[in-house]
């Protein structure tokens, strides 16, 4: 997650200045849904951010936890699949999978791939993978930091 690649699409991304910004993994639980939460946060008025998966399934109370510890409330968010939504309007589409197959999205959207491991995968299980979740949500907040100009 170290590597600087992901700052120019970051920075294409500012430039876009998408109205509609779709975040993409398999099981829209983790990394799409803390996407979709730093993104919201950051994203002035009058910019639609949401999130889906090919996969779906809930949303990782790790994942709820993590953001809570920045003030970040995720509690309201579902998991849905990419297929439920609309290519109409979305603009630009992050897949964020790094282990599996990302979903496919139908459209128009400029695509762009921040492939970050899975922190609900792994062999550690309970707490301790909270610092896997922790470290994913900072890279985001880093990358959508720029996106955003923040």
């Amino acid at each position: 997650m170290t590597g600087e690649a992901w700052r120019a699409e970051a920075e294409e991304l500012r430039r876009l200045a998408p109205r509609h910004l779709l975040f993409l993994c398999v099981a829209n639980s983790a990394r799409s849904q803390m996407a979709e939460g730093i993104a919201r946060s950051l994203a002035p008025a009058g910019v639609t951010v949401s999130s889906a998966g090919s996969r779906p399934s809930t949303v990782h109370p790790l994942a709820i936890r993590a953001l809570d510890e920045i003030g970040i409330d995720i509690r309201g968010q579902r998991s849905r699949g990419v297929e439920t939504l609309s290519p109409d309007g979305v603009e630009a589409v992050v897949t964020l999978c790094a282990e599996e197959v990302c979903p496919v999205f139908l459209g128009r959207a400029r695509r762009i791939h921040w492939g970050l491991p899975d922190p609900a995968g792994g062999g550690a299980t309970g707490e301790a993978r909270l610092p896997a979740f922790r470290a994913v949500r900072d890279e985001l907040r880093r990358r959508l930091a720029v996106v955003f100009g923040r």
